[in-house]
């Protein structure tokens, strides 16, 4: 259930981004110039043959399709040189968003508001409408006309032929109709005001300086609300558990799970119940607040890292708010680590997917990780193997223009609060998963305040104290076995 609010805002939010587009481009064309090609023409080719409608719809959602960018969209728009309405469009928005940019030159992504417009945006935006209805024009015409299809030779197609139809109709109407319809949506929008129920910035997608991909989103205030309507209220009944579903806050109760989870845009109100962990929180783990750590500083922040994983032997997992101190603390401790017997594996350092290195920390029961979000939230690794979760610093919000929106919508900086109490509460929660578990949770951060301990179990004491006392009180903690 503490998943249910961000799934929401990723299945009902828009994009209108190169990437965005030239993935549409590909699933309509296929990968232009290679010989494994699967576009729409050969996906359903065969079938529509004999079907002239469906042959001419064919034919102009194909040519329709080349106003989305192509290869070498990146590179065009890096050199101020755009193929096409969309690709101007979005090299009018580029500029904007790097004109708006404050402060020194940035290596990591930008956005700025979509709102007010910068020279010739407006007309771009109109004219890049213009194409995409001329694209999905067609398409919803091929969609009818491979519904036609299935009806007309409902006696001669066999269950293989029938279920690929579907499956081009099912993606028309995903990838084709309601992608296309939202983006125009946006662009019509983009000369008023923006829908108050709707959040719109530019953005640029940067890595290490290196642009990735630019566009106009689109996301919901409450993404709970469309999905009550899509997918609560048609229902008989729906049943959201969660470990972490409730602030622990008193004076919220259920106020923010009903928020998160949808609940509150029923017409009727939802049974609630609530049941006690049958884990001793309280006997089988610690939790820490550092108090003599200077947390802006890479050098302190990484000699603490180093310490307490030698302390605990291993099994220690490192977050972090930012990946570029993820890589600064790498780089300070990964050979001191590996000298005193512990493998470090590390997020944007290693190159292997996420799924890959939990795998190798779940593995490896002296091991050692370093990671972000991904790791944070829902890994499951019983045993010994993580017996340590070090925070370099308190996990706020990141103030982007989509949190400052939502922010001002729920609550100021209670909303803030409660994010990271949520935070830390599934932090806290990958150290115990059996009954015989046992960790140690650290702050690297004095400023926790204190209202934010709620976030763990009634009775768990969170101790205040220097480096060198936590550094101590892990090793015992940890060497004690039952």
């Amino acid at each position: 259930g503490h998943h249910l609010f961000d799934a929401a805002d990723g299945a009902f939010s828009a994009h209108l981004t190169g990437m965005e587009t030239a993935d549409l481009r590909r699933w309509i064309l296929g990968a232009e110039g290679g010989r494994r090609s699967r576009g729409l023409k050969k996906r359903i080719e065969d079938l529509a043959r004999e079907n002239e409608k469906a042959q001419k719809s064919l034919s102009e959602v194909l040519r329709a399709a080349r106003v989305l960018p192509g290869t070498g969209w990146r590179q065009r728009l890096a050199d101020d040189e755009p193929l096409g309405p969309l690709e101007a469009f979005l090299a009018r928005l580029r500029v904007q968003v790097r004109a708006r940019e404050a402060g020194p030159p940035n290596r990591y992504s930008l956005e700025c508001e979509a709102r007010p417009h910068g020279p010739g945006l407006i007309e771009a935006a109109g004219a890049l409408e213009i194409a995409l209805a001329d694209l999905l024009k067609p398409v919803g015409d091929l969609y009818r006309a491979l519904g036609d299809l299935l009806d007309d030779e409902t006696a001669e197609l066999n269950g293989v032929s029938r279920s690929r139809i579907e499956a081009v109709r099912r993606g028309l109407n995903r990838r084709g109709r309601r992608q296309i319809e939202a983006w125009r949506s946006m662009l019509r929008d983009l000369g008023e005001e923006t829908p108050p129920e709707f959040v719109d910035w530019f953005g640029i997608d940067r890595l290490d300086g290196r642009d990735l991909d630019v566009g106009f989103h689109r996301h919901w205030t409450d993404p709970t609300r469309p999905f009550a309507e899509a997918v609560l209220k048609p229902a008989h009944g729906v049943l959201v558990t969660s470990a972490t579903l409730k602030d622990g806050v008193e004076d919220d109760d259920w106020v923010s799970a009903e928020e998160r989870s949808g609940a509150a845009h029923l017409a009727s109100d939802p049974v609630r119940a609530s049941l006690p962990s049958p884990f001793d929180y309280a006997g089988r783990t610690r939790i820490f607040v550092v108090g003599d750590v200077d947390k802006n500083d890479p050098a302190q922040v990484g000699s603490a890292m180093r310490e307490l994983f030698l302390a605990a032997g291993g099994g220690g997992l490192g977050l972090f708010t930012a990946i570029t101190r993820l890589r600064a603390v790498h780089k300070r401790i990964a050979g001191p680590l590996e000298e005193g017997g512990l493998s470090l594996l590390a997020q944007h350092v290693d190159a292997m997917d996420t799924g890959t290195l939990i795998d190798l920390f779940r593995a490896e029961e002296d091991s050692c990780l370093l990671g972000t979000d991904a790791v944070r939230d829902g890994v499951d690794i019983p045993g010994r193997s993580l017996r340590l979760i070090v925070f370099d610093r308190v996990p706020w919000p990141r103030p982007d223009i989509l949190h400052k929106a939502r922010r001002a919508a729920f609550g100021g900086r209670a909303y803030d609060e409660m994010l990271t109490r949520r935070k830390l509460k599934q932090a806290y929660g990958r150290l115990i998963r059996r009954f015989d578990d046992r960790g140690v949770f650290v702050m690297l951060d004095r400023g926790l305040p204190t209202r934010l301990t709620g976030a763990f179990p009634a009775g768990v004491d969170v101790r205040r104290l220097g480096i060198a006392d936590v550094v101590s009180e892990t090793r015992a903690f940890l060497d004690h076995q039952d």
